[in-house]
């Protein structure tokens, strides 16, 4: 893992886990990896970084560990469809995760709406 940046500690993979438990109601694996970003928009050089990366019903998540107690979240479908909590990082890594899967799942019935709204135009036409 990175040099720099401490690995994810067992309490916050704890915290990741029984959070991702109590949302889907099973466990789901998450695999553990390094990742390089610029930890300021404005740098130059990119900065290795722990990484936790799951994947559920064809979402993909990632969280960066960007320091102590920093976290960075982002959920994507496709590497063109990225998004994020509207947050830039987070000194908590259980606001981090909760508001990671709600970002996705408030996305994700909004979607559905459209989608319902769109099929029902279509019908009318």
């Amino acid at each position: 893992m990175s040099d720099s940046i401490a690995d994810f500690g067992n309490s916050e993979l704890w915290v990741i886990q029984s959070t991702l438990k109590e949302r889907y109601n099973r466990d789901i694996p998450f695999e553990i990896g390094d990742s390089e970003i610029r930890l300021l928009p404005s740098d130059r050089t990119l900065t290795p970084c722990p990484v936790i990366y799951w994947n559920v019903e064809n979402v993909n998540f990632v969280i960066f560990k960007t320091g102590a107690e920093r976290y960075r979240c982002q959920f994507y479908y496709r590497l063109y469809q990225q998004y994020g909590t509207n947050k830039f990082e987070f000194d908590n890594i259980g606001d981090c995760v909760i508001t990671l899967l709600q970002t996705q799942a408030d996305y994700a019935t909004q979607e559905k709406q459209n989608q319902e709204k769109q099929d029902q135009e279509n019908t009318q036409t």
